[in-house]
């Protein structure tokens, strides 16, 4: 019996509880009810928001705790936590100690995966390195399945995955905190300070984003950014594989940088991949990615592979997108950049001062090294302030105009209370030549749901101009 038949068998007859209706724990509902477990739903939405899913699983049998106090009387056998819950909320304790079992659908799928896993988290980077990672495994001829943070829930899927495939998989801090099982190949793009609004403090993330690798098994790999500091102090568990990224120069055994062309190295000897100028999506941060999805392929394809990838890669939706060229405008979408590192790597990814979007929910992170980027990359700074009580607005101007190199008469700022005026706004007064980057540097849990739904608002109203 494999591992998936065995997970079926343990739930059937269990009181299984799954803490909201998203993306990944949709399929995961049905999944259980064919299992013959006895489901019950936590959601925050009320009957009337959740419509017709709330008809359709009512009537197969499934109970529902939904509205503001959804979490009351937490309990089940097992509990599948969503995956941006923090595995500590209280309830979520509660429940615990009452003897109810926390898991969540990421981490079954991890359990019962018949093929290699390769993970992939981090501050900044991680959702188009898992994209290029993928990329490059099915350029050399391997299926691969892609999922966690991007792509659709894989657990359902386990049937159809071969032990020959690939799982590439982007996992979040709060999907990390309490994983117990690691992959074959892991990787960590940086560290920098984010979700710390949900997140007790720094070490916490820190501490979250180490589960990735800490479990692995003698024989996996682990990729780390030899530039960043916080990940400089990761080390591997006995007899896992080391290798390491770099924009600054060699390192031992890994991928680095050095005047313009990419190398792989291994026990200090080094060959040629290919010129950084050859991968097409732009961006330094983007060379970074590369380096890492290399790292992580390295052994499974061939350098050819890679560079017929970089050639033809056009970019992850989301992440500096180009949306449309109006009267010589040029509109990109960058609503993936939910913090100032993501925005910083994505204003420098263009050789002109650009007119940045940017704002929206406060997920607690400093803004403090901001200012001085924005006044460095952007000619006018449009601030969406839609939600007072929860935006990034004031901390992002107050940044701004805090920055040694501010300069209130070259670096307009115009703040909107409202997501499609803040839009309009920037296109009025963008002139031919220009470019209106909407990169928020902030979540989108003020006014969308996500931010794919924010890009996608975004694209729509530029294409309605």
């Amino acid at each position: 019996m494999s591992a998936y038949d065995r997970f079926l068998e343990t739930m059937s007859g269990k009181h299984v509880t799954v803490i909201g209706i998203g993306v990944s724990n949709t399929p995961l509902i049905s999944l259980l009810l064919e299992a013959g477990a006895h489901v019950t739903v936590h959601d925050r939405k009320t009957t009337e928001e959740l419509g017709e899913i709330y008809e359709g699983l009512h009537d197969i049998g499934v109970e529902f705790s939904v509205g503001s106090e959804y979490l009351n009387n937490l309990s089940g056998d097992y509990i599948f936590r969503t995956p941006g819950m923090h595995p500590n909320q209280p309830a979520l304790v509660k429940a615990r100690e009452q003897g109810s079992i926390i898991t969540s659908e990421m981490e079954v799928f991890m359990q019962v995966c018949p093929c290699p896993i390769l993970a992939i988290t981090g501050s900044d980077g991680k959702t188009t390195t898992t994209t290029l990672t993928c990329e490059i495994l099915k350029r050399a001829g391997y299926t691969c399945h892609l999922g966690g943070n991007i792509g659709h829930p894989l657990l359902a899927d386990v049937p159809f995955i071969n032990e020959n495939d690939f799982a590439v998989v982007e996992l979040s801090s709060f999907q990390l905190m309490d994983m117990t099982c690691s992959p074959a190949a892991a990787l960590v793009t940086n560290v920098t300070p984010n979700h710390l609004d949900i997140h007790k403090d720094m070490a916490e993330y820190i501490e979250a984003k180490t589960h990735i690798f800490v479990n692995q098994k003698p024989g996996a790999k682990l990729v780390l950014n030899a530039d960043d500091k916080v990940s400089q102090d990761f080390r591997p568990a006995e007899g896992v594989e080391l290798l390491k990224f770099s924009m600054k120069g060699p390192v031992e055994n890994g991928v680095y940088l050095e005047d313009g062309v990419i190398w792989y190295a291994e026990d200090g000897n080094r060959r040629k991949i290919m010129n950084a100028d050859e991968i097409r999506i732009p961006g330094a941060h983007n060379i970074a990615n590369y380096m890492a999805a290399i790292c992580m392929t390295h052994g499974r394809v061939t350098f050819d592979n890679v560079c017929d990838v970089a050639h033809e890669f056009g970019g992850v939706e989301h992440r500096l997108e180009l949306v449309r060229t109006l009267n010589g405008v040029k509109y990109y979408n960058d609503s993936i950049a939910s913090s100032p590192t993501r925005t910083a790597a994505g204003l420098r990814s263009f050789k002109q001062k650009v007119i940045l979007l940017a704002g929206g929910h406060d997920k607690k992170i400093p803004y403090d090294s901001f200012g001085s980027i924005v006044c460095d990359h952007v000619k006018r700074l449009v601030l969406i302030d839609a939600n007072p009580d929860d935006s990034t607005a004031p901390a992002i101007k107050a940044s701004v105009q805090a920055a040694d190199n501010y300069k209130a008469d070259e670096l307009p700022i115009d703040t909107y209370d409202d997501f499609e005026k803040a839009v309009r706004g920037a296109a009025a007064v963008a002139q031919e030549g220009d470019i209106v980057l909407m990169s928020p540097a902030s979540a989108s849990f003020d006014i969308f749901k996500n931010f794919m739904e924010r890009g996608n608002r975004f694209k729509d109203i530029v294409n309605s101009l």
